[in-house]
């Protein structure tokens, strides 16, 4: 069995533009067997994913800033050194809650993450008009968008 570090300087990785946020792929799927991944999200105020559901856990570490976060019926304001782990299943989302952009850690277990977070920079570039792009693509790599209203 072959085994190699990963070493990965994020200001070397080329940020994904989704829903508003930048996301670098600090640890991709393909370095982990499909175990998980881990990326770095720099969120503005007001951006982030609407309530949505998954089969993989996600957890969240703050490192900058402010995020506001819907986890089930919940809201949660977190900030600079919080965690928050959100098992699959649990209906969550999330937006930049500081005037300055907030910094996150997000690890996907099992990473089921990127293919969702490439295709929406890929294909999405006007929103709101590409929203059920955003939606269409969601459901192709089970992620699972809540009615306005729901969550």
């Amino acid at each position: 069995m072959e085994t190699n570090a990963t070493i990965v300087k994020s200001q070397d990785v080329d940020p994904l533009n989704v829903l508003g946020a930048q996301v670098r792929f600090l640890c991709e799927a393909h370095s982990t067997r499909g175990a998980w991944s881990l990326m770095e999200v720099t969120l503005p105020q007001d951006a982030g994913p609407p309530p949505h559901t998954h089969d993989w856990d996600e957890a969240y570490f703050i490192t900058e800033g402010e995020v506001s976060f819907m986890l089930e019926n919940a809201q949660v304001k977190a900030t600079q050194g919080d965690f928050i782990y959100a098992p699959g299943g649990l209906a969550h989302g999330f937006k930049g809650a500081s005037q300055n952009p907030a910094r996150v850690l997000i690890f996907d277990a099992p990473a089921h993450a990127g293919a969702f977070f490439k295709r929406v920079d890929r294909e999405v570039k006007d929103l709101p008009r590409d929203l059920s792009k955003v939606i269409d693509i969601g459901a192709a790599t089970g992620i699972h968008f809540l009615a306005p209203g729901r969550g």
